[in-house]
């Protein structure tokens, strides 16, 4: 069994609404074990002896039939999560500005959005791995910092998502008590 943290793309904004005790019923019948809910914006712990991409796979097809919406997902490995907190270059918290992880299940979309955000006008855009960029926004800002709308666009919809620092480490160390 492989220990796994999967970060659902727009859950409960934007329409379409998933009570997480409602997502883990629906993971109930999944070839999953373990599994745990953290905040109410999609983010999942769990067990399986599927591969990274099988639990991608399994995962979307269960939204998709449970909740009835067009669902992706980036499946990472738990120590994975750790090793992206670990690399992360910015401070999780900073009364000015806050740390961003946006993820990503397609790495040449974001080498792609990387190259698009570190030309932007004062961006802090940091790579962490294949599958991670770390950036930072101003505190009261975020929906109208540069990168955001850079990687709000509808391209990078369907291979990414991002959570704060914060939510990772709390991620990280809820999947390391699997």
């Amino acid at each position: 069994m492989s220990s796994y943290a999967v970060f659902l793309r727009g859950v409960n904004v934007g329409g379409i609404t998933i009570k997480m005790a409602e997502l883990k019923q629906a993971l109930a019948s999944r070839p999953f074990s373990g599994v745990k809910t953290l905040l109410a914006s999609g983010n999942v712990v769990l067990a399986s002896e599927l591969s990274p991409a099988g639990v991608k796979k399994e995962f979307e097809a269960c939204l998709r039939e449970a909740f009835g919406y067009d669902a992706w997902v980036v499946v990472l490995p738990a120590e994975r999560v750790g090793d992206l907190v670990a690399a992360c270059p910015y401070p999780a918290d900073d009364a000015s500005t806050h740390t961003y992880l946006t993820l990503g299940s397609d790495t040449d979309m974001l080498a792609e959005l990387y190259e698009a955000g570190k030309g932007l006008d004062g961006a802090q855009v940091a790579t962490l791995g294949p599958e991670a960029l770390a950036w930072l926004a101003p505190a009261g800002g975020t929906l109208d910092s540069p990168f955001s709308k850079l990687s709000s666009k509808p391209k990078y919809k369907a291979s990414t998502t991002t959570r704060n620092l914060r939510t990772m480490i709390k991620v990280r160390d809820a999947a390391a008590l699997l």
